[in-house]
This record gives C-alpha cells, structure tokens and sequence, in this order.
C-alpha cells in the first residue's frame, strides 16, 4: 500500500469520526431542544452504565450465566447504600473493592459461594 492511500485512509476515518459528532452540535445549536428530549437524553448515562455494570456484578462462568450469590453481587449491596448516602463515586469505588477483596480473601470456606 502506498503513502497517499494511507493518509486517504487516516483522512476518511477522522472524517466518519468527526462527522457524526459534529452534526448534531450544529443542529442543535440552531433550535432549542424540547423539555422531553433534554429529560431523555439526561438518562442515557445511566442506562449506558447499568447496561455495563450488570453482567459484570450478576453473571459469572463461561459460558455466562445468571449468579446472584457470589463476591461482585454481594459488594454491590454496600456500595450502592454508599452511592446513595453520600453521591461520591470516589467513596462508593473504594467501598465496593474493598468488600470485593474482603470477601474473595476473608470469607471463610463455608460460606456459600466459595
């Protein structure tokens, strides 16, 4: 392959990146948003992180499979009281890994998802 069909290449996936995002700013701009369209857009975040977070705390196993009783889903429980209580994602993060560790290091062997 040659130098120019590279640079072509590196020119058009900045282009179909750029694009895309750049379209709706300048639509936007233009007309202000309806209420109902601000609202929705505001819960896309979170939908994103839940559809995230959930096969990592509540599935496990290869192939997957649904587990509710094992280390991530239970440190789920306190981390979410703590996201809750105070809003802070840095205590919240700190919170969950550290029962997360608790629990694959400490738990004693009779506890039932070990």
């Amino acid at each position: 392959m040659k130098a120019e069909e590279y640079l072509l290449i590196v020119v058009a996936m900045g282009l179909v990146t750029y694009v895309p995002r750049w379209l709706p700013l300048v639509v936007l701009n233009r007309n202000p948003m309806p209420e109902w369209l601000s609202r929705w857009l505001d819960l896309i975040p979170a939908a994103i992180l839940g559809a995230l977070l959930f096969p990592a705390i509540f599935t496990e196993g290869n192939p997957r499979h649904l587990a509710m009783l094992h280390p991530a889903s239970i440190a789920a429980i306190p981390a979410l009281l703590i996201a809750i209580r105070t809003r802070s994602l840095g205590l919240t993060a700190v919170v969950g890994m550290a029962t997360y560790w608790l629990l694959e290091n400490w738990s004693p062997n009779w506890f039932f998802f070990q």
